[in-house]
């Protein structure tokens, strides 16, 4: 194997933040589109000992949206599972049905839309960094009532963070029940349902869709403008779990772009995004929805803390 700069990142992936370890069930969900980057864990997961499954999805069986008897006895035997699926809306309820079961078997890494570049370029960083920064905002943030986001396209959200359990996204995915993303990079949380209101002008929702408005009144979406908030919209439907705020996170890894792909996108200095729908367990709203939206160059004031100015951190 000639060691080159995917392959440094898989190992780093394996070993410093799956810490995958001997005698380890290792489920590995790709395409064929991912499937390098598949080839690089796999052979980093057979170093370490680890019986390692492919589960690969061709594009006869897509989009996929219900889990298959087969996978759902592949999920239960795997200690840890990757999904680096092409990210497609359709696909939500089934990667939302990984999220939740993955981390109540295991543990579960996910790479929605991952690229060969985004893993050379974000995964081979100073983690400790990072996960410092990280731990610095959600100091700042923790238990605070008084949140609000503005910015220069007309945003301004208000909501409360009171009682409510932050989560570091520091790439450290090594533990029974733990999900994260990789690339790594972001302090999030879910604001207080009933609190959260006003209008976000967003870039991104999803991967590839944008640009729109969010307007939330009590924590539900009430209004909403942009082509591509229409196709979630239609893929939400009927299901009233899917209009409810579920997320609130901060971008915190200094190597991530904004770009159309939410997976690094969401991950951006100068960023914030909301999700709609699932909380993660970090809120009150359970669905097999969950939605990320980009809101860019934004200030952040936690009562009388100004956190950011303009996309710009002042800590």
């Amino acid at each position: 194997m000639k060691k080159n700069k995917l392959y440094s990142a898989a190992e780093k992936v394996v070993k410093s933040s799956l810490k995958i370890s001997q005698d380890e069930n290792f489920l590995l969900v790709t395409d064929e589109q991912k499937l390098e980057i598949a080839k690089a864990l796999a052979y980093w997961a057979k170093q370490v000992g680890a019986e390692t499954t492919t589960y690969l999805m061709t594009e006869t069986l897509r989009p996929i949206q219900k889990e298959t008897k087969i996978f759902v006895d592949m999920m239960k035997k795997a200690t840890v599972t990757a999904y680096m699926l092409e990210s497609r809306i359709e696909e939500k309820p089934f990667r939302g049905y990984m999220v939740k079961h993955g981390g109540a078997n295991g543990r579960i890494l996910m790479m929605p839309g991952i690229t060969r570049e985004m893993m050379e370029r974000l995964i081979n960083i100073d983690f400790e960094q990072m996960n410092n920064f990280t731990k610095k905002i959600i100091g700042i943030l923790h238990d605070c009532g008084n949140i609000s986001i503005e910015n220069d396209k007309g945003t301004h959200l208000e909501f409360s963070l009171k009682g409510r359990k932050w989560e570091n996204d520091n790439g450290d995915i090594s533990t029974k029940g733990k999900h994260g993303n990789l690339p790594a990079g972001e302090a999030y949380t879910c604001p207080v349902e009933e609190t959260f209101n006003g209008i976000a002008y967003i870039s991104l929702i999803d991967d590839k869709l944008g640009p729109g408005m969010l307007e939330f009144k009590k924590g539900k979406l009430v209004k909403w403008k942009g082509k591509g908030i229409q196709s979630v919209i239609k893929n939400i439907g009927e299901d009233q779990t899917g209009y409810i705020i579920g997320e609130f996170g901060i971008g915190t890894n200094i190597k991530a772009k904004i770009c159309p792909n939410m997976l690094e996108a969401e991950k951006a200095f100068g960023t914030i995004h909301i999700a709609i729908g699932d909380s993660y367990g970090l809120g009150n709203n359970a669905s097999k929805h969950h939605y990320d939206s980009l809101v860019e160059k934004v200030t952040i004031k936690a009562g009388n803390t100004l956190l950011c100015k303009n996309g710009k951190f002042l800590i």
